[in-house]
């Protein structure tokens, strides 16, 4: 069971939430943006606001994709020392995703020329250059990208929250890959479907950047590894103005520019997240080709926020559960969904109802994350038991004594069981992501 510490902060959440939910129609208090309070003072920076890496190494930038609804995104970039061996240990067992950089290295020049145009990137990048033909090669290995939703209810939380932060940090380190994590737009001043939109706006806005970054290097706007190395940037001002983003801004993002792989491409979702994932990947199914570079492989639905008009065994023993209880959940349901569409079989609420896709066979490997005292666990796991049917990859975790968002939430993200679960994430993902095919076994 939980210790009483946890039980009184639940009882104390559960009241702020109640009182919070009860007084947003009426209060405007909350931000359309969803999370973008970080990335609004990159409105003047066509590259964003970025920050050197942590203690854990990860360096993180805010930027707006969309400046017509606020839509911003929190990019976490692992350092290329972080996967670098030391010296004194014995060679790893895969490659490493960075090269270690030579201790002679000269600290790198940190006013880089943008992807093309003549504007300089004057934020933190991490050189490419690893020093030696070899590793420049590895240094040209790209990183594959975990596109994150945070949970709260469709009505709070954000993508630039401490908690938030440090839980995309964690995944970024374990998992040897790009975070991007999505501020979405909340309810009740924006409902159903636009945190649904904003999810698979990404997901395109991330498929313009790859396009966009190729077309410069076939068109001889960017040049790598001329000269100087990989980090050499030329840029003709001929060209810039024949390329220009539909979202308003005509430069590519530098990091993803030279660090990520969009062809290896993770949704993970946490609480009302996992459904914006799983609403995500079925899109990008439908899309297919339309969608390429962008390709997604895999999603992790982190204890999903689903329900339905028929109750199942675990709602109706879990009802009053820990922190996020079934009548505060049913409140932010209708504070979500448009009054004329609310329904607890809702396509976004229910997974299990037909006609909400494409076939389940068409799915992406998904890994579901469950809670054993969650009142939500069951239909998560029914909707994983459905996937397998159709021979999905669709495994199961659930964690003993823990509760909803034991991963995520503030006062349980450095408790063993929300570190243990990164790493199993972390493990399960890498069969999909890793560059040398599926080397790993869960």
């Amino acid at each position: 069971m939980p210790s009483v510490g946890i039980k009184l902060y639940s009882v104390l959440f559960k009241l702020l939430l109640r009182h919070r939910l009860h007084h947003l129609p009426g209060s405007g208090s909350s931000s359309g943006g969803g999370g973008g309070g970080g990335a609004a003072a990159a409105g003047g920076n066509p590259f964003g606001v970025s920050s050197r890496p942590d203690a854990d190494g990860v360096a993180t930038k805010d930027i707006h994709i969309d400046p017509l609804t606020s839509l911003s995104v929190r990019i976490f970039l692992p350092d290329p020392s972080l996967f670098a061996p030391s010296p004194h240990q014995h060679p790893p067992l895969r490659r490493n995703s960075f090269p270690a950089p030579p201790p002679s290295a000269a600290a790198p020049d940190l006013s880089r020329r943008a992807s093309f145009g003549a504007a300089a990137y004057r934020g933190y990048l991490p050189a490419l250059d690893g020093g030696g033909g070899r590793g420049r090669a590895a240094a040209a290995r790209r990183l594959p990208v975990v596109v994150q939703f945070h949970g709260g209810a469709f009505v709070s939380g954000s993508a630039d929250s401490a908690a938030n932060d440090l839980f995309c940090r964690r995944i970024a380190r374990h998992c040897e890959a790009i975070v991007i994590a999505v501020g979405y737009r909340l309810a009740p001043e924006c409902r159903y479907p636009a945190a649904f939109e904003d999810g698979l706006k990404v997901l395109n806005w991330l498929a313009k950047q790859a396009n966009l970054a190729e077309c410069s290097k076939s068109m001889g706007s960017i040049r790598l590894g001329a000269g100087g190395g990989a980090g050499a940037v030329t840029a003709k001002a001929g060209v810039q103005r024949y390329i220009v983003d539909a979202f308003g801004a005509s430069l590519v993002e530098p990091w993803l520019a030279a660090h990520a792989d969009v062809s290896r491409c993770v949704l993970l979702g946490a609480s009302c997240g996992a459904n914006i994932a799983d609403y995500v990947a079925r899109k990008a199914v439908e899309a297919g080709k339309l969608l390429d570079p962008v390709k997604v492989v895999a999603q992790v639905l982190m204890y999903p926020f689903f329900i339905g008009n028929v109750p199942t065994q675990s709602e109706i023993k879990l009802a009053n559960s820990y922190f996020y209880d079934k009548p505060t959940c049913l409140l932010a349901w209708k504070l979500f969904l448009p009054e004329e569409e609310f329904s607890l079989d809702h396509p976004a609420a229910n997974p299990l109802v037909p006609g909400r896709g494409p076939p389940l066979k068409c799915m992406p490997p998904t890994l579901t994350v469950v809670a054993e005292h969650d009142w939500m666990k069951d239909r998560a796991i029914a909707y994983s038991e459905e996937l397998r049917k159709v021979n999905v990859d669709a495994p199961v975790l659930e964690y003993k004594d823990a509760v909803h968002e034991f991963a995520t939430l503030d006062i349980l993200l450095k408790t063993p069981q929300a570190q243990a679960c990164a790493e199993d994430i972390a493990i399960w993902v890498k069969k999909y992501i890793s560059s040398r095919g599926h080397e790993f076994s869960y």
